[in-house]
């Protein structure tokens, strides 16, 4: 996107079924596991820049022996901060002990990270500050193997507060009130629930307490635990956990709105955020990486054993759509046509705004990862002007010369790469005091393509607040005297904040929602915000299920059509001489382009779980109320 836009979080999960000394025969290592999730984590780094984090479990130590190895940073590029002090860890013991490098024994006996369980976690901070402490993965401690739990998710809670209220109805006392803390502290709390009654059963069945941790290992109940505590959880996540002695799960959202893809093999488990990261990583076809599906639990047991099983009720499937639209990397097969499809989608409207005159208009695309929607659309471009030169050549009845069919044979649709961003310039810009006079700097432009008769189309990905777009990106692109620019959002617009992991919490940030109060007051209704205002804050004291999105009442007096037309109005300053037009993709258009994957919330108001609602309810008070906060 133009405007920079923080999103969810990225999880990995390597766990190896086979002794280490089988990877160090068969792939020359027994760090197999570690370069694996390295990978795994590297290529879903756009999925957080903030932090990252790793931890590794080893199975078959002596007492006495650390056998979990933690590891974090929130510096510039975490990932290889991690493994570059995991690395230098790893060669300094090897040059102390040169005679160990074949030894898959000793290695696992005295060296960290070297094990048989593996989770990793990429970080946006939209909950919590970016402090290290923030950073998954959380680690909650015990001697007792099976009662250490190791966290980390691609979450939001919309419910925090009363989970934290439960907690403390449980005789905690959480040391934060983060939605990581909170989670993290009830699953704490059932699993050693669910340790003390498998000892029981242990201690009914003749063992003694050294005995029965076999057993419990064993025999412990997962799935149970993970449906006790996640009872009351109101939210979109990928949950992932590892217990100290060996099990491990990973539970997804009833909705289905965080991914989760998993893989197995007879040597490894792998769960990743995305399906193209397995696929790349460990060679396997499109058919062998499976969703996790929603409301359900991966669950891996010490002994090997990996089922799936259901945790919660499933609902509707809603899938967040800013993952095709934008989060995840285009490179799996199904979003890169859904995006292709987005920019088909949008192109009438296109076509209407400069007038079919597809020869006089220049195409192009910002930021790059909205290239693959430019492609969608190029195809619809030219599949517009092949129809129209099939016209031509058939009104001229067999009379035209040899050189005009030529001609307009020859004649295509003009791509071109006009804008370039600046990304160490856009890294720079650290301060709001001088941001917007160094944020009309951070693209170029190509200059020599466009005409002062051309049309300049360009699409990016969404458009959130508009801010790069009116103080950089319109600005710059004026430069070239194009007689109109046309800027295409392949998603539509974005009216309603997002509480399941997106940075979208501010309703007053929302261009679109801007726009909607300028029509108010154009039109002399904008007595409908106070009114609106009057019912959030009278249902504020309702249950989560029977609050209603009054805020849909804010747009509901205008088309589509109006508000977007409004848009354009806004994002126009005065020493903008160029026409300047907004389209958006309509929601109808996205449905169509990614038919499996329906989450709308941020276009429609329609949230997928009671607390969603809430939120919104909230974003509007606190905008009505010049509350600069979030509502979750």
């Amino acid at each position: 996107m133009s405007d920079f836009l923080k999103h969810e979080c990225g999880i990995a999960l390597v766990r190896l079924k086979k002794p280490l000394q089988y990877y160090k025969d068969k792939y020359g290592t027994a760090f197999y596991g570690l370069n694996k999730l390295y990978l795994l984590m590297e290529k879903q780094h756009n999925r957080g820049q903030d932090g990252a984090g790793l931890a590794s479990i080893k199975y078959n130590v002596e007492p006495g022996t650390r056998y979990i190895s933690r590891i974090r940073s929130n510096k510039n590029q975490p990932i290889q901060d991690i493994f570059g002090q995991i690395n230098n860890r790893i060669n300094d013991i090897f040059e102390k002990n040169e005679d160990k490098l074949d030894d898959v024994a000793w290695q696992e006996e005295n060296m960290p990270y070297i094990g048989n369980l593996f989770l990793g976690h990429v970080r946006y901070g939209t909950f919590g500050g970016n402090s290290i402490e923030n950073v998954h993965p959380f680690l909650r401690q015990s001697n007792w193997k099976h009662k250490n739990l190791i966290v980390a998710g691609n979450f939001n809670m919309t419910n925090s507060k009363e989970l934290m209220k439960e907690l403390i109805t449980l005789g905690q006392h959480p040391k934060e009130a983060t939605d990581t803390v909170t989670v993290m502290e009830k699953i704490g709390h059932f699993l050693e629930d669910e340790v003390a009654d498998t000892y029981k059963k242990a201690k009914a069945a003749g063992f003694n307490k050294r005995e029965a941790s076999p057993f419990i290992e064993e025999h412990l109940d997962i799935q149970r635990i993970l449906k006790r505590s996640s009872r009351n959880w109101d939210g979109g996540y990928a949950m992932a956990g590892l217990l100290g002695h060996g099990d491990a799960f990973v539970l997804r959202d009833p909705s289905g709105i965080r991914p989760a893809f998993w893989y197995e093999d007879e040597e490894v488990v792998v769960v990743a955020s995305e399906r193209p990261v397995i696929q790349t990583t460990f060679n396997v076809p499109i058919d062998e990486v499976k969703e996790l599906p929603r409301g359900k639990a991966l669950i891996i047991k010490k002994n090997g054993k990996t089922t799936i099983e259901k945790v919660m009720k499933k609902r509707e499937k809603l899938s967040c759509s800013f993952e095709r639209i934008y989060f995840s990397r285009g490179s799996d097969a199904d979003i890169y046509q859904e995006r292709k499809n987005l920019g088909k989608y949008v192109f009438p409207e296109v076509l209407k705004s400069i007038n079919d005159d597809i020869s006089n208009s220049v195409f192009t695309y910002i930021p790059n990862t909205a290239e693959t929607s430019f492609y969608g659309m190029m195809e619809a471009a030219e599949d517009v002007l092949n129809q129209q030169k099939t016209t031509e050549i058939l009104a001229g009845g067999g009379k035209l010369s040899a050189q005009r069919v030529t001609e307009i044979l020859s004649e295509r649709p003009r791509f071109e790469k006009i804008a370039i961003k600046d990304a160490k310039l856009r890294t720079f810009i650290t301060d709001d005091n001088s941001r917007d006079d160094l944020v009309a700097h951070v693209y170029d432009v190509t200059y020599g393509v466009v005409k002062p008769t051309d049309n300049l189309v360009i699409i990016d990905d969404s458009i959130v607040r508009g801010t790069t777009l009116k103080k950089s990106i319109i600005r710059i692109l004026d430069r070239l005297s194009p007689k109109k620019i046309v800027v295409v959002s392949s998603a539509p617009q974005i009216r309603y904040p997002d509480c399941y992991g997106i940075d979208m919490a501010k309703i007053g940030d929302f261009i679109a929602f801007k726009a909607a109060l300028e029509l108010l007051k154009e039109t002399d209704q904008y007595h409908i915000v106070g009114e609106v205002y009057e019912k959030c804050k009278a249902q504020r004291l309702n249950e989560d299920k029977d609050i209603v999105n009054f805020v849909k009442e804010i747009y509901a007096p205008f088309t589509h059509e109006q508000i977007s037309g409004k848009i354009g109005e806004m994002l126009k300053t005065d020493e903008v001489n160029a026409d300047v037009e907004i389209i958006y993709q309509t929601v109808e258009g996205l449905h169509n382009s990614c038919p499996d994957h329906k989450g709308d919330w941020y276009f429609t108001g329609d949230y997928p779980t009671p607390g969603g609602h809430r939120v919104v309810n909230e974003a509007f008070i606190n905008f009505y109320e010049g509350n600069n906060k979030r509502a979750y």
